[in-house]
């Protein structure tokens, strides 16, 4: 028997990441700011990483090969916010890895850890940075022996093994300088560093995949075989140079559905921000008041979309990893002699030189790139046929949209707990400012059991909502090759972004309004 006030002697020992916390310390990171932080300096932060972070995705490898080299994480590049054959290659792929891991291992249990605890919290922290750093050479490394070619001078004077040993140090460095940005953006600026380095590539691509003047190849002059590659280009482009029996005969298919851009794909994107905006603005208004202060009410929202867009972000990081497993299993000359996984067809199939599955289990799970990859293959496979049945594309689109539901699902519920969203979490943090609910007890139990009648059902139904939100976003296709989860990212990064800006201005005016939100006094 336990006696009252008693607490067991496992509730006591402290998590084991005690033990490699102060390795974790040495490594370099951003100093949390004492006080409080004016919100001209945030912005100012915020505007100094971002041009960083461009200027970094213009940095080449130095003595990479970029003719020779492949990208195998192509299709997932807007999302990684990486830029392919810079030292921003990796892009934000092993930071969301290492969060990955540590959050199912926290949400598990595995690793026992109260992130509503300040000193378990800072545990974690100091923990995911040296995992971020472990990622980093997991990533790199399998790319840098299979797929990043050095060029042959750097090779003559380097050697083999050591053009690849530094081209591995400087993927390392553009890395971990990303996520050092992103603590300093989540320290002394404003959001999340990662969320705005996917926002800022997405739109870039965006409005150049929209507008671009250039011609689909540049080495050959714009002709009808090769018009703009931007969308409202090329559109002009075919109306002003075809006549009316061309049009009918495949000038508005070339428009619609003609890659690259095709005008579908430009409304499909508007259409998705419209959604994802009416989505965002859905929301549960719980009555709140403050316990001492007569006739202090105000209202408690619990967004549709509570598990914002991180669910989505994890699955897509989780999608590429495992992208890039199938089709090293396949085509490296080690790992494709692995008992039953090296080489097996049915995992991937990877023609030569290509970085995308034929087929195989690796295939089922890819993102679908527009109308013209299954839709159109399925409606008329003797016009559109992709080597695959119309059975196999309607299983592609059943298998890719289910996991995305369901792995958005899971991560939604991971991160809520995690980052003190549960019920539990936001009753403490309402009883702390000094609210409650009119009608009930303040007391954070009773709260919690109120939360708990919309807090879970609202988590699943947002990570089932961004999970489909996003695979159909990626059918349809999107301008600028952004693909449709990056789109859906974006449009929700810049909504809450916006929001943020506001929580801010409203704490620079209100002092006693940052305790309630979190900030420093």
């Amino acid at each position: 028997m336990i006696r009252k006030g008693v607490i067991p002697m496992d509730d006591e020992k402290p998590s084991l990441l005690y033990k490699v916390k102060p390795i974790s310390d040495r490594l370099p990171a951003v100093k949390r700011p004492e006080g409080h932080v004016h919100f001209r300096t945030k912005m100012m932060w915020v505007a100094v990483i971002l041009v960083l972070y461009f200027v970094m995705s213009n940095v080449y490898v130095w003595g990479l090969d970029q003719s020779e080299s492949l990208d195998i994480f192509a299709q997932y590049r807007t999302i990684m916010a990486g830029a392919s054959g810079t030292i921003l290659q990796l892009g934000i792929g092993p930071i969301v890895t290492a969060s990955i891991i540590m959050q199912l291992f926290v949400g598990a249990k595995i690793i026992k850890l109260d992130l509503s605890n300040k000193k378990d919290k800072a545990c974690y922290q100091s923990v995911l940075k040296l995992l971020v750093i472990v990622m980093i050479f997991v990533e790199a490394i399998p790319q840098v022996f299979g797929y990043l070619v050095p060029s042959d001078t750097f090779t003559d004077t380097f050697g083999s093994v050591g053009a690849k040993l530094l081209i591995i140090l400087q993927l390392f460095v553009g890395s971990y300088l990303v996520f050092l940005f992103d603590e300093v953006i989540s320290k002394w600026g404003i959001g999340s560093g990662i969320s705005l380095f996917i926002a800022a590539g997405v739109s870039q691509a965006v409005f150049t995949g929209a507008l671009n003047w250039y011609a689909v190849d540049n080495s050959s002059a714009m002709s009808l075989s090769n018009p703009p590659a931007g969308t409202i280009p090329k559109a002009i482009y075919v109306l002003m140079n075809t006549n009316s029996a061309d049009m009918a005969n495949g000038g508005y298919e070339m428009i619609f559905l003609g890659q690259p851009n095709p005008l579908i794909a430009l409304i499909g994107t508007i259409v998705i921000f419209l959604i994802v905006v009416y989505l965002e603005s859905s929301r549960i208004e719980l009555p709140i008041s403050h316990g001492n202060v007569r006739g202090a009410r105000g209202k408690y929202p619990i967004k549709l979309m509570y598990a914002s867009n991180i669910p989505v972000i994890l699955m897509s990081a989780l999608l590429a990893n495992i992208s890039m497993v199938c089709l090293l299993l396949y085509t490296n000359d080690f790992l494709s002699g692995i008992p039953f996984l090296g080489g097996n067809a049915s995992i991937g199939f990877y023609e030569d030189g290509s970085t995308t599955a034929s087929s195989g289990l690796a295939w089922y799970l890819s993102t679908p790139s527009g109308l013209t990859d299954w839709l159109l293959p399925i409606l008329n496979p003797s016009s559109y046929g992709n080597d695959h049945t119309v059975l196999q594309n309607i299983c592609h689109v059943a298998i890719y949209m289910a996991v995305m539901v369901l792995g958005s699902i899971m991560f939604a519920k991971f991160w809520v707990e995690t980052t003190n969203l549960g019920a539990e979490s936001v009753a403490k943090n309402i009883q702390r400012s000094g609210m409650q609910i009119p009608g009930f007890r303040r007391e954070p139990r009773v709260l919690k059991r109120v939360l708990d009648r919309y807090i879970p059902t609202i988590t699943i139904l947002s990570g089932a909502l961004i999970g489909l939100l996003a695979a159909c976003a990626d059918m349809i296709g999107t301008t600028g090759n952004a693909t449709g989860t990056g789109l859906l990212l974006t449009v929700g990064i810049i909504i809450r972004f916006y929001e943020a800006l506001g929580r801010e201005q409203m704490m620079e005016m209100n002092p006693m309004m940052r305790g309630f939100f979190g900030g420093e006094e």
